[in-house]
Parts: C-alpha cells; structure tokens; sequence
C-alpha cells in the first residue's frame, strides 16, 4: 500500500477526466491515422510522429518511441493498424520505466528520514503554492505531521498564499519577514520541525530565474544551512512544471535541473490542457521522475503518478 493509497476507482476517473483534452486530441488524430490502413507502415509511423509532436512531447523522445515500434514492425513483420493504441501504450511504458517512473507503492516515507525534507522549486505561476498546499493536505490525510517553510521571501504574496493553504490544511507555517534571508527560514523551520517531532518538511523557495548564476547560488545555501539541522537534506528536491505550457516546462526543467539537482517532479494543470505529452517527454529528457501530477482544482487533485494507469487513461 503506497503512502496516498491504492489507485482506486475514484481516482482512475479522475485522473481519465483530467486528462480527458489532451486523450481527446491524440485518439482523434490516431483514429483519422489507422482508418482504412491494414498495417503499420511508413505513413503511419510519420503521422504518428507528428501527433505525439503536437502534444508536446518533444522532438527527442517522440523519436525514441518512434524507434521503438520501427523495432517492434520490423520483429513481427506485420502488425495490423489496429494494435497501434496498444502498441504506442506498451512502449511508453517502458520507457517511462526507464526513467525510473515508480509506481504508487514506492512512496512511501524512508523510515531514516527525521523529518523528510521536501524542497521544492519552480517559477511563479506553475502552481507551486497550490501544489504544497495539496501535497501537505496528501500527508496530513496519511497521519503525517507536516511544517511548511516560506523560503520565497522575495515575494510578500508568495509568503501570504503559503499562510492561507498553511490555515486550510491545518499545519504550522514558518516565516520572516519579505525580503529576509530564505537559508534562514529554512533553517528556522528545520529546527521546528525537529523540536515538534514531525515527519514531514515542506520548504518554499523563490519562484524566479532571474540569474542561473544567482539562483544556483541561493538554492545551494539553502541546502547547507538545512544541512546543519538535517545532514542529508533535503530528501527530495521537487520540481514544479505547468503543464500547459508545452516547450516552455521543458526550458524551465532545463534551467532548474542545471542549478540544483532536482529528483522529482509535479506537472500540473494537466486538466486544462491537450498537452499532457509534456509528462511522458520532460521524464525522458531530462531522467528525472514525475512524483506528481495536478488534474484539477480541487484540494485532493493532486496524485501520485503512476505510469500505468497515466498512459491508459492516455491511449485507451
């Protein structure tokens, strides 16, 4: 049993409806592509091609997986159109696998961890605020004892929105004043979570790329003050992306994964956007697991990603 539960069949349907523009868009376009074809050839290879482009998920992987069912066509010789869907889905898969895309049972919390430190990053307007707020209210509902940090002091709106989820969620909430050191809050929240006996740490930090020089440097002081109060923090280091935004999740998680070495990520907005391809291609590009995903509005519409059930609600 993972940390968040078994994926049950509430969450199924909620994650098929989260996902259900960007399932609309590909079966539409695959559909139109195997009409009237016998068998996967060429053509159909270059129209899929094009259909996994469109949804976003990047040039470099859509030929990986374009590769993979070249491979596939050529062992088996002939395979009818009709086996694309279960194909492309088989595929996936794999290489989601690859990149060591776990499945909900491998979350739960490593029993050395004292607290787990979670530091998370990502530019504003990702849902960053939002997905700490959810991913906090995940453990509470686990029976976790929760401390979030405001550590984007640059921003007195971002410290504000952290208090309100911090309120709605029922944790404690560290903080400074705008403008004040962010290694400090980190460390000020750090060792209030130690003295309260929690389990899990939550540590907001500055939602922007001003400088990559700077942001690397400002990141990497977090860790070491953080490092004083927990050795081996933080744990996870959770990047946050916007799904709809295509191309740009992919610059952001260059840029991110350049100036801190990020473990993790959470897509977001899924439920709002035809490009959910963008899950499947930023995992691959960048070899770094989607832990989350964001497929509503809601405060409980944020899942564990789990490759399977994510492509299934894709391509079936």
């Amino acid at each position: 049993m993972g940390l968040f539960g078994s994926f049950t069949k509430a969450k199924k349907e909620s994650l098929d409806k989260g996902l259900a523009k960007t399932k609309e868009s590909v079966l539409k376009k695959l559909t139109r592509v195997v009409v009237g074809k016998s068998k996967v050839d060429d053509s159909i290879l270059d129209d899929l091609e094009e259909i996994l482009i469109s949804s976003d998920v990047g040039v470099d992987t859509t030929l990986k997986i374009i590769d993979r069912i070249e491979e596939r066509v050529a062992k088996d010789k002939f395979l009818n159109a009709s086996e694309l869907n279960r194909i492309l889905r088989e595929e996936i898969v794999d290489l989601l696998a690859e990149n060591h895309n776990n499945t909900v049972a491998d979350f739960e919390l490593p029993k050395s961890a004292d607290p787990y430190v979670i530091m998370v990053v990502g530019v504003n307007g990702v849902g960053k605020t939002t997905t700490i707020g959810k991913l906090a209210n995940k453990f509470r509902q686990a029976g976790k004892s929760v401390v979030l940090g405001a550590a984007d002091t640059f921003r007195a709106a971002a410290i504000d929105q952290l208090g309100i989820w911090a309120d709605r969620v029922q944790v404690p909430l560290i903080k400074q004043q705008m403008g004040s050191d962010p290694a400090s809050v980190a460390f000020d929240t750090l060792s209030a979570a130690k003295n309260q006996g929690a389990d899990v740490v939550i540590i907001d930090t500055a939602g922007r790329l001003h400088n990559k020089i700077n942001l690397m440097n400002e990141l990497s002081k977090i860790k070491r003050v953080m490092q004083k109060v927990v050795p081996d923090a933080p744990h996870e280091v959770l990047l946050i992306l916007d799904g709809s935004t295509g191309q740009n999740a992919f610059e952001q998680a260059k840029q991110f994964t350049k100036a801190t070495e990020v473990n993790a990520l959470a897509i977001t907005k899924l439920d709002g956007t035809a490009k959910g391809g963008v899950v499947i291609g930023v995992s691959d590009q960048f070899s770094v697991p989607v832990k989350y995903i964001g497929i509503g509005e809601g405060i409980d519409d944020l899942q564990l990603f789990d490759r399977d059930q994510f492509v299934d609600s894709l391509f079936k």
